[in-house]
């Protein structure tokens, strides 16, 4: 039984042999299923076997690590239970000068391991990359390739690491270097695709620069290879997925992969699979398949939104590959989350195009799907989806319509009162979207489902963004005369009391503009002005911003007068007198003789 095989192993009076033999048994049962691995955790077989590493016999050190790696790379190990005791890392360390078996074990333990910047940072502390550099030029394959992958993941979204690797040498040859060399044609794909990885990191964490002859000549060609039919379909999602972090930010990487190899036509195929089985004999690859037909679609997607994110001629030729939009929309509504997601993502980068919103996302009806996403998903998908849909309603859109006909409005506001910062963000600011130059009935709608409580909460909300959107929304609300007058009839009030808060406040140049650009189209309204002219309190804030130090605010303080004073509307006169009787005269005369030819103009 285990536990008398654990027994024998701890037992020091057994012969060495003895305990060697017990670790090779334990290590053979490791192998089956999932099950025998939660049976051996469960007689903690790893506190058992970490401390046969402190023998001093190498068969048996051996022996202990190949069990060891063996339970670890069970996706049932939790990866923490290396970490519980701080001394076993210095350890396996020092263990790695041992033997080429302890050095492969040792490796494929921490890449296995090291999962996030909490397990990166024990390990780069504990000296792993000077430790494991010098493996790169062992003359075991294995070993080579278990360094490569423990520096894939050390390196991962790791600036700390990726900033170090940069300058580490062996045999007087930098890393990027030999890893460039190990992403060569002749290398095995795992190789290539592992050093490609590195490379990745670290040009992400901007230690190697994006225009670097090894980023441009050397990994990026590399990982179109790996996009291509020959390869095997995990190396194909993989291969996509880098590729996509890669270009994602980089305009210029993304035009340079958009015309390498086909790759836009390439990645269509993605889609295939399953492919159409032929005869009994292809069930097993039906399967294989099925298994990764989520994965690649996932990596499809990722890699399309990173190209398109910013070339509007790459975002027209991803459109019009085979079926593309439909394979989005499709996406939407699957099951998997993680597909979903990405497909979001995709639509996301499309829809940041003017001229596919009026054609191919009007042809294929994207708001449906999209409003349906946007029921109940995850904070995650919300996110993104809700940035879609802030494409979706700008003016020139033509989904507008019937994206407001969906109950669009209810949907927005109540994204609005989420604890999720990009959340608000996206609500408001898809609301504010929606109501520039829209009709009244919606500018109505907006502000019913809002509620007055709710506008002044998002007007005291910590977040400038949140903020500023919240007084574009306004802005957008109260512009043509009718709409002014209609809804300074029915909520002028609040809107005064918040433009007072806000003027009262520490807020920056950016929000007080913003505030008084608001307070110009209430004087611009016929019934509204008069909110203005009876509110003393306002008007001496009006006069404050004319003598401001900041000239936008002068500017913006002095469209409100120019609005309230117009000589062929009713009531002209009396508005003139109240103001000149309040000393704008005298302030303007002033700034006549300012220097700023925009103020003196004015």
């Amino acid at each position: 039984s285990v536990s008398r095989l654990l027994y024998l192993l701890q037992q020091e009076t057994s012969s060495t042999e003895l305990r060697t033999e017990c670790a090779v048994v334990l290590g053979s049962l490791a192998m089956g299923t999932e099950n025998n691995v939660k049976s051996l955790l469960d007689c903690h077989i790893i506190p058992a076997l970490l401390q046969g590493l402190l023998s001093p016999d190498l068969k048996f050190i051996e022996a202990c690590l190949r069990c060891l790696r063996t339970i670890f790379i069970s996706p049932v190990t939790p990866e923490d239970l290396l970490y519980t005791d701080a001394t076993v890392i210095s350890h396996l360390m020092a263990l790695l000068s041992r033997s080429r078996y302890t050095q492969e074990y040792i490796c494929q333990i921490f890449s296995h391991c090291c999962k996030g910047p909490d397990h990166q940072t024990i390990l780069f502390n504990h000296g792993a990359v000077q430790n494991i550099a010098h493996l790169l030029v062992s003359t075991s394959y294995k070993v080579r390739m278990q360094a490569l992958k423990c520096f894939s993941v050390l390196a991962f979204e790791n600036p700390q690491v990726s900033m170090t690797l940069v300058n580490v040498s062996v045999d007087g040859e930098l890393l990027p270097q030999i890893f460039v060399k190990m992403l060569q044609r002749d290398k095995p794909i795992e190789m290539q695709l592992t050093s490609a990885k590195c490379l990745t990191s670290m040009c992400r964490a901007g230690a190697i620069r994006t225009d670097d002859s090894c980023i441009v000549l050397k990994t990026l060609p590399c990982l179109v290879r790996m996009c291509s039919k020959e390869r095997l379909l995990e190396e194909r999602v993989e291969g996509a997925e880098t590729l996509a972090y890669l270009i994602e930010t980089d305009v210029e990487l993304q035009r340079i992969a958009s015309i390498t190899d086909h790759l836009i036509v390439m990645l269509a195929d993605y889609f295939k699979y399953p492919s159409s089985v032929s005869a009994i004999t292809d069930i097993k690859r039906l399967d294989h398949d099925l298994k990764h037909a989520h994965e690649l679609r996932q990596a499809a997607f990722k890699l399309y939104a990173s190209l398109g994110a910013n070339d509007e001629d790459i975002r027209k030729k991803i459109i019009e590959t085979e079926n593309m939009m439909d394979r989005i929309v499709n996406g939407l509504s699957e099951s998997s989350i993680k597909v979903r997601l990405a497909a979001v993502r995709c639509l996301h980068s499309l829809s940041r195009s003017v001229q596919q919103l009026r054609t191919s996302f009007q042809d294929h009806a994207v708001w449906k799907p999209l409003m349906k996403v946007l029921q109940n998903a995850p904070n995650e998908i919300l996110v993104v989806a809700s940035s879609t849909l802030c494409n979706l309603l700008l003016e020139f859109s033509p989904s507008k319509e019937p994206i407001l006909e969906s109950g669009a409005i209810e949907l927005l506001c109540s994204l609005t009162q989420s604890e999720n910062l990009a959340l608000r963000v996206n609500g408001i600011w898809a609301l504010m979207n929606m109501a520039f130059q829209a009709e009244q009935k919606i500018k109505s709608d907006i502000l019913r489902g809002l509620s007055t409580e709710q506008l002044f909460q998002l007007l005291s909300d910590s977040d400038v963004n949140v903020l500023m959107k919240t007084l574009g929304l306004l802005r957008n609300l109260l512009s043509t005369r009718p709409h002014i007058d209609h809804i300074m009839s029915t909520h002028g009030k609040q809107i005064m009391q918040a433009v007072t808060l806000i003027l009262e406040g520490e807020h920056n140049i950016e929000v007080k503009e913003q505030t008084l650009c608001i307070l110009a189209n209430i004087a611009d309204g016929t019934t509204a002005k008069e909110l203005i002219m009876t509110n003393d309190d306002i008007l001496q804030k009006i006069k404050y911003y004319m003598s401001h130090s900041n000239a936008k605010l002068q500017l913006a303080a002095m469209f409100c007068i120019s609005n309230l004073i117009w000589n062929e509307e009713e009531g002209s006169q009396e508005r003139q007198d109240k103001l000149r009787d309040i000393g704008i005269v005298d302030i303007l005369h002033k700034l006549s003789q300012s220097s700023d030819p925009n103020l003196c103009d004015k």
